[in-house]
């Protein structure tokens, strides 16, 4: 890998240059501010530690050594050794002194500052790299898990052991999605499932029907009779595939919508139903108060008509069915019927699953309703829920929309 193309190299670079230049503004900021004062301090020092009384046993080149410009209280002749250092002489010594003092000093602090600050940049170095890589470990683990992946190990997770924050969050976050990509991935192998099931079973009915019912040389009513079965066969794959493909456009979400007075199209659903309702002997009772909603028609009509029509099919003899619409609660559908189990009603939201087994009776559903119905109020933004009634047996289904503006 070249240079700088990974994230832990930038951010190496980018810690060691914050920690040098941190490092150089320090160290220059003491160099100015020792600079500074130092003269002054050396000067009081010298001063302060030898006194004009011990000049005089300086050698005599030092004690000569007065700077121009420096006034003097005795005649700039040569001095005797033994002569007394007079108070412009000793100035100068003085001065002589700190300047020497201060400049071994300043060369001594500059070498060292240069020593120390090579050693920190190699350190500063050494520490960039590390933290760089505890800082990018969790992605480094979520990029394993993610490459690592694949449909047979989906139940893997990342379960990250590490303090709360921003890749913490990420890790959740990922370990999330996986929890949903499992449970959809799950969900489409019991779909793919359950539809080669449900298709393969006509198919062998047909099959059958047209091997054994019209071998040999059939009679006219036995070759009327194996007609009505191939088309009875033929109806229940066309409600299968058509639901099938109702529950994929639903899934994909709206591509246009119009207002559409739910209401209105519950009344609709249910005279058309009237008839089959009668034929079981199944009472239906409508509560219809305005509710209007921004969707697609053709598929809130099917939502109601599947509603409606499973709580009629799946009923008891002179049973009843309760509809209500209304902008508190949204589309309710209530019937009379079998005892449904708790454990059981999420799982009727599931494509092909029923309350009891199939029978393959005339006019059995594909097991497609209430799938059908919660993709659709998916699509709108709705909810749909069920609750097995306390009393009386049946099921309530409710389909809650959120607000609309006016």
């Amino acid at each position: 890998m070249l240079p700088f193309r990974s994230e832990r190299a930038r951010l190496t670079a980018l810690y060691t240059g914050l920690l040098v230049l941190a490092g150089a503004l320090l160290t220059g900021v003491v160099y100015v501010l020792v600079e500074e004062g130092m003269y002054s301090s050396i000067s009081m020092a010298v001063t302060t530690a030898v006194p004009a009384q011990r000049l005089e046993r300086l050698p005599s080149s030092w004690q000569t050594a007065v700077p121009t410009g420096v006034p003097s209280a005795a005649p700039a002749s040569p001095a005797p050794s033994n002569a007394t250092v007079v108070p412009g002489e000793a100035l100068a010594i003085t001065r002589t002194l700190s300047d020497a003092a201060e400049s071994a000093a300043l060369d001594r602090l500059l070498t060292v500052s240069v020593t120390v600050f090579v050693c920190y940049a190699i350190l500063s170095l050494a520490l960039a790299w590390w933290t760089a890589g505890r800082v990018l470990r969790p992605i480094a683990v979520i990029t394993e898990t993610a490459r690592r992946l694949s449909g047979e190990n989906l139940h893997e997770r990342i379960a990250l052991d590490a303090p709360p924050g921003e890749l913490k969050r990420l890790a959740d976050t990922f370990d999330g999605m996986l929890g949903r990509m499992e449970r959809l991935v799950s969900a489409q192998q019991r779909f793919a499932a359950n539809a080669a099931h449900e298709l393969r079973t006509p198919l062998a009915v047909q099959r059958a029907a047209a091997e054994i019912g019209l071998g040999g040389d059939p009679s006219p009513e036995r070759v009327a009779r194996m007609r009505s079965k191939l088309i009875e066969v033929a109806d229940t794959s066309e409600r299968i595939i058509e639901g099938l493909l109702l529950l994929a456009a639903s899934e994909q979400g709206l591509k246009e919508r119009r207002r559409v007075a739910v209401d209105a199209l519950a009344r609709q659903v249910v005279a058309a139903l009237d008839d089959e309702a009668a034929e079981r002997g199944v009472h239906i009772t409508v509560r219809a108060l305005p509710l209007t909603i921004d969707g697609d028609p053709v598929l809130l009509e099917r939502l109601l008509h599947n509603l409606v029509a499973n709580a009629v099919r799946h009923n008891v003899p002179e049973g009843r069915v309760e509809v209500r619409t209304g902008p508190d609660i949204g589309i309710e559908v209530a019937n009379t019927g079998p005892v449904v189990p708790s454990a059981t009603v999420p799982l009727l939201f599931e494509p092909f699953r029923r309350l009891n087994e199939r029978t393959h009776a005339p006019g059995e559903g594909a097991g497609l309703g209430l799938s059908i119905v919660d993709a659709v109020a998916r699509a709108h933004g709705a909810g749909a829920t069920a609750s097995a009634n306390p009393e009386g047996g049946g099921l309530t289904v409710r389909v809650v929309f959120p607000p609309t503006a006016p």
